[in-house]
């Protein structure tokens, strides 16, 4: 089966807070956290059941060498990814964000 990948708004903002924060660390940092977020995502695709459930319907897939989960949904042929979080972040504000974040669903 082929999955198309969609990504929320809010998802930019989480990937662009994650690059700033890293490229003030080091320059060329940010770059690299970009790579490994896309190069990730671009991965669930392949097998997007493969990563394990948190919550709800939500999977977590985690990035390589940076302490961060990507979230999403497998609904139907798509795959919709809902936030990028840090892994030492609450999860209780985690699961809060991605309530907010979820469409209304029968």
């Amino acid at each position: 089966m082929t999955y198309e990948l969609r990504f929320l708004p809010e998802v930019e903002e989480d990937v662009i807070a994650g690059y700033l924060w890293y490229e003030t660390k080091s320059s060329g940092l940010g770059e690299d956290f970009l790579r490994v977020f896309y190069a990730c995502a671009g991965e669930i695709p392949r097998n997007p059941l493969l990563y394990p459930k948190k919550y709800k319907e939500f999977r977590r897939r985690l990035l390589r060498r940076f302490p961060y989960a990507i979230y999403y949904m497998v609904d139907d042929n798509k795959i919709i990814v809902f936030g990028l979080f840090h892994c030492a972040r609450d999860p209780h504000s985690i699961r809060l964000t991605l309530q907010e974040r979820e469409p209304d669903r029968p």
